[in-house]
């Protein structure tokens, strides 16, 4: 008879989670659930949603007749996630708390803590995403710590495993894993890699999961639920009232009560304005934010990018990048958005630039640039640097091509 693998599935309460549970129980393995309670706060009902969660992902295990344990990160979340999200929108930027939960709670402490303290072979998860391996090689693998130098040893022969796009496309979930850790993703298994949400729901349905069946699934940050952002951001950050400047003009058009409550892209709310406006860039040194009419104005429009020390999940870029610092491959930075065609130059303190074929609508610093050649999830990078929009290379132009006039009147250029 062969070993009983022991495999921890992490529990959110929700129905990709419940039949990952359920799949992993049908392949003969030992499960343990576990709910991660992240956030401690109250709705705007006053009703604390992370309790519900957790007595819905209780009933499942009881129904499956696991063992079941609540763990609590909310510290570690704090610190590790939130503080980092406050920083980020201070400096004018858009964080992503869900690619950095992944990365620092999910899997790091759960995962340690799976592994570690609850003796597991191996862990998973319900995301709809897969990897090079078979699930029997999950359990081979051993723990490797990560390189104590800038750059592991040259000398080792590893293998990496690969993350590649789950099979229902449309709820691929790799673009929220695309910092997680070459450790972490040899241990890991995604029981719903070959299934499309249709089906889990079916699943679901006949093993009598209707309490997780009925939930809404969960959108937009988890934390602040279904209360105004502007609201919530201002109960952590003092406000910093500003101006909305038309970037056409430089005419005032209204005020905002701090950069920090908007992101590029979004429409400014302008009171007696008969068309919409949207935020198109920012500047905290003076707290302007600039607005242009239309949802395509020209000044959301950029092709070229730069991010901060690129996360690969090989651990190593791509041998292609590596020998001529360039490489063809696909873009994005919003899991929403369709992949789009780029060329990636690798620079030499491990931050890439990347140059779309095409501009894309408000690329955002604070986002993460996630790569994918094929179906294979390579890594991501914050964004940290944008290059010029359309419009002021059109502007640019426009210059070059009539002789200068002296109006008198400057022009604001904002600074992203």
């Amino acid at each position: 008879m062969g070993v009983l693998r022991h495999v921890v599935c992490a529990m959110s309460g929700g129905v990709d989670s419940s039949v990952s549970a359920l799949l992993l129980k049908r392949m003969g393995y030992h499960v343990t659930g576990v709910f991660m309670k992240n956030w401690d706060s109250q709705d705007e009902r006053g009703v604390c949603s992370s309790e519900r969660d957790c007595e819905d992902a209780y009933k499942v295990c009881k129904m499956l007749d696991m063992p079941f344990h609540q763990v609590t990160y909310v510290k570690e979340y704090w610190h590790e996630v939130f503080s980092n999200l406050l920083r980020e929108y201070e400096q004018g930027r858009t964080p992503n708390p869900d690619i950095m939960c992944n990365k620092h709670i999910k899997f790091k402490h759960f995962y340690h803590y799976a592994l570690n303290t609850l003796g597991a072979d191996a862990m998973a998860t319900g995301h709809y995403a897969r990897t090079s391996q078979e699930d029997e090689e999950v359990f081979q693998q051993k723990h490797v710590p990560p390189p104590r130098t800038l750059f592991r040893d040259r000398f080792e022969i590893r293998k990496p495993v690969r993350l590649y796009q789950g099979a229902d496309r449309f709820k691929d979930q790799t673009f929220f894993l695309s910092q997680i850790s070459q450790d972490a993703l040899r241990h890991t298994i995604f029981p719903l890699a070959g299934l499309t949400k249709d089906f889990v729901k079916k699943i679901a349905a006949e093993a009598g999961f209707q309490h997780v069946l009925k939930k809404k699934e969960s959108m937009g940050i988890c934390f602040i639920g279904e209360r105004d952002f502007e609201h919530f951001i201002l109960e952590y950050i003092e406000p910093k009232p500003g101006n909305l400047v038309s970037i056409e003009d430089g005419k005032i058009m209204g005020q905002h009560q701090g950069w920090f409550t908007l992101t590029l892209g979004q429409r400014a709310r302008i009171g007696g304005q008969v068309d919409p406006w949207f935020v198109v860039d920012k500047d905290i040194t003076t707290g302007d934010v600039f607005v242009g009419p239309t949802t395509n104005h020209p000044a959301l429009f950029r092709d070229t990018l730069q991010t901060d020390r690129f996360h690969w999940i090989a651990e190593d870029p791509p041998v292609e990048l590596v020998r001529t610092q360039m490489m063809e491959c696909h873009f994005c930075f919003n899991n929403r958005m369709p992949l789009t065609p780029c060329t990636v130059t690798l620079n030499l303190d491990g931050s890439v630039w990347v140059m779309l074929k095409e501009p894309i609508r408000a690329l955002t610093p604070g986002q993460f640039a996630v790569l994918y050649k094929g179906d294979e999830c390579l890594g991501s990078g914050k964004i940290v640097h944008l290059g010029p929009t359309i419009f002021t290379l059109q502007k640019g132009q426009n210059c070059m091509s009539r002789p200068p006039k002296d109006t008198g009147q400057q022009h604001p250029e904002p600074v992203s």
